[in-house]
């Protein structure tokens, strides 16, 4: 297992939660998570599959992790793992016969972990510590006792920020969660109310990157004939972009009395996100040999530009089919910037799904059919609630939610919180055995 050094700033203490899945769905009562942000950054990304059903227990507090006998054995194991390599490296600088390669294999992982190690030693005097300190409270003068009290009180939150920063260092980092974004939304199933509400979702995913100070660039729009959104496909950039929005995939499901219903019947549609991590050109590059670029006169509302000028652009990636298209800027190179930065993150989807065999294509399983049934949050306008299908979590306020700011900014804490705890228990090899 290869650990990260991650920036310690997760909430702390019992109000910071991971995810627990088990074998047996369970029905779990809807909860509200007070708002709270999470920044830190990693590798290897999970994402929560649209369309399956993910089986949630219960959230574990950072203390009930503590107490796993599974938790407390893999620290264990690990520690003994950092000495002998620690040994087989100081053995090796002075044999001569240890090539450089192997010098800096062993360096390499004694420094991977080492701040884990350093961090549950440092756990470790302080429990005993706090061991010494509670013998003080049973002195009879007044004046110690009190002294005493007050440094078990500091041992205790040393002791929960120790055990917070561990769980952090366990988390792998993700790779994707530096990149920026490409966000596709799409209308699925139900007609004109359907492409009405993908246009309310993508003003509330504008209103989002507006609440982080992120830049929201269009790069496809395709109207309907009521004002709704076909489909669109934009950029956005910003520090932890990726990372804040990756859980926004999947099928999202309105029900509600649409503007076109005339005899007031409740009405269930379907929108569908797709999250794409944007590489830099460093990371990703495409040969533009392997590209087929035609321009094209744009179609909508333009006035007499639109109907002159061969401004659209559309690129196809030959070897693998690929499109991308833009017809948003007057300017034809504008355009073909911004059809290079979708075709990009489409291909580095693909690429990165290439590389990690056991996952599912990422804008595949993000999409999937787009039918009612597949969902992984519903909005109920008559009931004014929003309920997130994977974690059990529901709030209240449509309005508020909409407008893309701290009700969404909640859900997507509450979503990292689980996906956390996940990556965690399948550490421990507990994803399917509820063992403690």
């Amino acid at each position: 297992m290869a650990y990260r050094r991650v920036v310690n700033l997760l909430p702390r203490g019992k109000e910071s939660v991971f995810s627990l899945w088990k074998p047996r769905q369970q029905k779990v009562p809807c909860f509200i998570i007070q708002e709270h942000t999470i920044n830190h950054v990693g590798r290897t990304v999970r994402t929560f599959h649209a369309g399956t059903t993910l089986m949630v227990a219960k959230l574990l507090s950072v203390e009930e992790l503590f107490a796993k006998r599974s938790l407390q054995d893999y620290l264990k194991k690990t520690e003994v793992e950092y000495n002998e390599c620690l040994r087989e490296f100081n053995k090796g600088v002075t044999d001569q016969q240890c090539s450089q390669d192997e010098l800096r294999t062993k360096r390499a992982k004694v420094s991977l972990l080492a701040p884990l190690i350093q961090s549950v030693r440092e756990l470790d005097a302080k429990q005993k510590e706090l061991a010494e300190t509670e013998t003080l409270l049973t002195e009879e003068d007044p004046a110690l006792r009190e002294l005493a009290e007050l440094e078990r009180e500091s041992c205790l939150q040393d002791i929960q920020d120790l055990n917070q920063k561990i769980l952090d260092l366990l988390i792998p980092e993700e790779e994707e969660d530096l990149s920026d974004l490409v966000l596709e939304v799409k209308a699925g199933v139900g007609g004109q109310e359907a492409m009405l509400f993908t246009s309310e979702v993508l003003e509330m995913y504008h209103g989002y990157a507006h609440h982080n100070g992120w830049s929201f660039d269009i790069l496809e729009h395709m109207t309907s004939e009521l004002g709704g959104l076909r489909h669109a496909s934009v950029s956005i950039s910003g520090p932890q972009s990726y990372k804040r929005m990756k859980f926004e995939a999947g099928v999202h499901r309105v029900q509600r009395v649409p503007k076109t219903e005339k005899q007031g019947r409740m009405h269930t549609s379907t929108m569908t996100v797709a999250v794409l991590p944007q590489p830099t050109e460093i990371s990703f590059t495409i040969n533009p040999k392997d590209l087929r670029i035609d321009t094209m006169r744009a179609s909508g509302a333009g006035g007499q530009h639109v109907n002159t000028t061969d401004s659209a652009v559309r690129i196809v990636h030959l070897p693998t089919g690929v499109v991308a298209e833009c017809q948003q800027e007057r300017s034809q190179l504008k355009n073909k910037e911004k059809a290079m930065k979708a075709l990009r993150a489409k291909l580095y989807s693909i690429k990165h799904e290439e590389e990690t065999s056991k996952r599912y294509n990422q804008r595949k399983v993000q999409i999937g059919t787009r039918g009612r049934s597949e969902k992984i949050r519903t909005y109920n306008f008559a009931q004014d609630r929003i309920t997130d299908h994977r974690i059990g979590m529901t709030v209240h306020d449509i309005k508020s939610f909409l407008l893309g700011e701290n009700l969404l900014d909640e859900m997507n804490s509450s979503l990292q919180e689980f996906s956390n705890q996940e990556i965690l228990m399948e550490l421990l090899g507990e994803n399917n055995q509820g063992k403690s």
